[in-house]
């Protein structure tokens, strides 16, 4: 696995993640990459209104 992928465990209601993923369908995408979306979404809106992040590159 790249060494620059995260797993992670999400717990989630049944139902909404059922409709998550007929979003992210409707899109084109796998439930996975519409959250990964929504991630970097938010993160630039964020980073915009507070400015960059800066993250300790060791810890990666």
């Amino acid at each position: 696995m790249d060494k620059k992928l995260l797993r992670y465990t999400l717990r989630v209601d049944r139902i909404l993640f059922q409709k998550f993923r007929y979003i992210a369908e409707s899109e084109g995408r796998s439930a996975n990459k519409e959250i990964e979306q929504y991630l970097k979404k938010r993160v630039a809106e964020y980073e915009k209104e507070f400015g960059k992040i800066e993250v300790d590159k060791d810890l990666l």
